[in-house]
């Protein structure tokens, strides 16, 4: 039989107390956080719907349990600490509560979201502390791979496919004649389209490498690199891929991997150079076939319970100041976007040029740009003798998600439902009111005509045709009350072999016409 000194019990005493403030404290954190995620719903919830309609994002449904987990099992290490709430912290939210008010405002949804996963290590920080939030700074920054982003990759991954699977065609000995992401061998007609770019391999070896990385390997600099492989490898094995499937419908006479079936095979061989990868990577493993979370980053030396800084009242007030912070921004947002909302509707005439350019009744071919959600649209011919431009102005007013001016949804040419083809797409300096101006070229292709494009944006008064100058001009516009106005400006002109021929067709039609086009836009908006 034992007896316990008075320093003893008293001790014992203090840790149970120690213990219960820091489930307090922990739980306090989750309520936050959910507060959060509830008061950012439509954000919340933006994710969550790409989730489930999306196969290429499915993975963000397991990124939170696979975060829990880790920290979880870092319960005992993190046992040893106590809260200490830090003040810088809420500055960080309160920046990156901004910055999701931006992102709304500009209608930039990856933005948002990003945004909003960031705040939760924010909170952690700011009611936990830095020694705690440090030793789960993985598991936390983990959950920025739940923001469904990576479209923006797949104009590139398409070109890469394409690129390697017509180089290693050549190579093979078989004659190919391509455009764009669409070729022809003799057996047969191919194009390299959106589910074939390999995003899903790409997200899929990304999100299981860093996991890998964290739990297997020490030192930064071999986590590093098999980070960099797990990014490379299945770009280079989605080019090895589609070559594959090409050969296996060229050899059996287009009769294997024509439809599904080549979607099944891809997925087998992805599977396989996966386990070689995850494989290959376990030669160096550094944590002896155990899972030594804890170490995944520089660890503070615990504080062993003696000198607690955070006392249970300053973890709520700290608690009660990141939701204060966090919620200023959904609120500021829902009063701009109201206070800001016209109810009429734009009207747009742009008459022709006398002598020059007139206003016609037919257009130079059957295309038409498919843009979603348009307040109005216009849609001209005008010819100047021997030369004709079409012109398309999609005008956007009370923007919101899914009607927004710069959308993934407006296209140029459908990938599906249109014989057209956007055989190339780049940027051309032109004169524009008499300054230097980049905007978009494209050059499309059907049966019966070759169209050349250009296109750029009208953001309240001024013109880009950067996506992001835009989007930011947008942003600023309705942050100082002056609406959210915008159009994008499309000319295209017929061309015979080369598409430098439509060059100075359209060039003169800016020249003649781009005043008027502006006055009419003008009038539009302060309609």
């Amino acid at each position: 039989m034992s007896v316990q000194t008075p320093q003893e019990i008293a001790h014992g005493s203090a840790t149970t107390l120690d213990q219960q403030s820091l489930k307090g404290a922990a739980l306090l954190t989750l309520a936050t956080i959910a507060a959060i995620l509830a008061g950012y719903h439509e954000t919340t919830w933006s994710m969550v719907s790409i989730w489930e309609r999306s196969d290429t994002f499915a993975h963000g449904f397991l990124i939170l349990p696979f975060s829990a987990y880790l920290i979880w099992g870092q319960r005992k290490h993190l046992s040893t600490f106590s809260p200490e709430p830090n003040l810088p912290a809420l500055a960080v939210l309160g920046a990156l509560g901004f910055g999701w008010l931006m992102a709304t405002l500009a209608s930039v949804q990856v933005f948002e979201q990003y945004f909003l996963m960031a705040m939760i290590p924010a909170a952690v920080w700011a009611i936990l502390g830095t020694r705690m939030a440090w030793a789960i700074a993985f598991p936390l920054a983990y959950l920025l791979l739940a923001v469904p982003f990576g479209d923006v990759f797949i104009p590139p991954l398409i070109d890469f496919t394409a690129d390697f699977t017509v180089w290693a065609l050549q190579l093979t000995g078989i004659p190919v004649y391509r455009e764009g992401s669409f070729f022809t061998i003799p057996s047969g007609n191919w194009s390299v389209v959106e589910a074939c770019s390999g995003l899903r391999y790409l997200i899929a070896s990304f999100t299981l490498g860093m996991l890998y990385a964290y739990l297997t390997y020490r030192s930064l600099r071999r986590r590093l690199a098999f980070i960099a492989l797990s990014v490379l490898v299945p770009i280079i094995a989605n080019g090895i891929r589609a070559y594959l499937i090409v050969m296996t419908g060229h050899l059996s006479n287009m009769s294997l991997a024509v439809g599904v079936d080549h979607l099944i095979y891809g997925w087998i061989f992805f599977g396989f150079v996966m386990l070689l990868l995850f494989w290959i990577g376990s030669f160096w493993r550094e944590d002896n076939g155990e899972n030594k979370g804890a170490d995944a980053v520089p660890q503070p030396k615990p504080d062993l319970r003696q000198g607690s800084k955070g006392s249970p009242k300053s973890v709520v007030l700290a608690a009660s100041a990141v939701l204060a912070i966090a919620f200023i921004w959904p609120v500021s947002a829902a009063y701009l976007e109201n206070r800001f909302s016209r109810s009429t509707e734009p009207q747009i005439e742009i008459p022709g040029v006398a002598e020059k350019w007139e206003a016609a009744t037919s257009p130079i071919s059957d295309w038409r740009p498919k843009y979603i959600g348009a307040a109005t649209q216009f849609l001209q011919n005008y010819r100047n003798h021997h030369q004709a431009v079409d012109l398309y102005v999609s005008y956007y007013r009370n923007q919101q998600q899914g009607t927004e001016l710069i959308n993934s949804g407006n296209l140029l040419v459908p990938e599906t439902e249109s014989y057209w083809r956007n055989i190339k797409e780049n940027t051309r300096g032109i004169l524009l009111d008499s300054r230097q101006v980049t905007v978009k070229q494209s050059q499309l292709h059907s049966p019966d005509a070759n169209l050349l494009v250009w296109r750029w944006y009208w953001i309240g008064g001024e013109k880009t045709a950067s996506p992001y100058m835009a989007k930011f001009i947008l942003a600023r516009n309705k942050l100082l009350g002056r609406g959210d106005d915008g159009a994008e400006i499309i000319i295209a002109a017929r061309y015979e072999a080369a598409s430098d021929e439509a060059v100075p067709v359209l060039q003169a039609f800016v020249d003649d016409m781009m005043p008027t086009i502006t006055r009419g836009l003008q009038h539009a908006w302060e309609r």
